[in-house]
């Protein structure tokens, strides 16, 4: 009988950036702009922060937090 082959090693796979997140909870939203959850919550309701639905959760890009944030500068300007 032969010998059983020796277990290739796993290779490590090493980024040299971290993976940035594509989508944003509301939550994570909410502490990026410093508003409290329920104020947030209020905004995406309302679609002034844009927002789909995945599952049961509600998912940003942030590109629309980016957007939301826009608009605010141009209100006041």
């Amino acid at each position: 009988m032969g010998a059983i082959p020796a277990r290739p090693e796993k290779r490590r796979c090493t980024l040299s950036h971290p993976i940035q997140p594509k989508w944003h909870t509301v939550a994570e939203v909410a502490q990026m702009l410093g508003y409290g959850l329920s104020k947030t919550k209020q905004l995406v309701a309302t679609g002034q922060i844009r927002s789909i639905k995945d599952g049961g959760n509600r998912r940003i890009l942030p590109a629309w937090v980016d957007d939301y944030i826009n608009r605010l500068v141009e209100e006041v300007a």
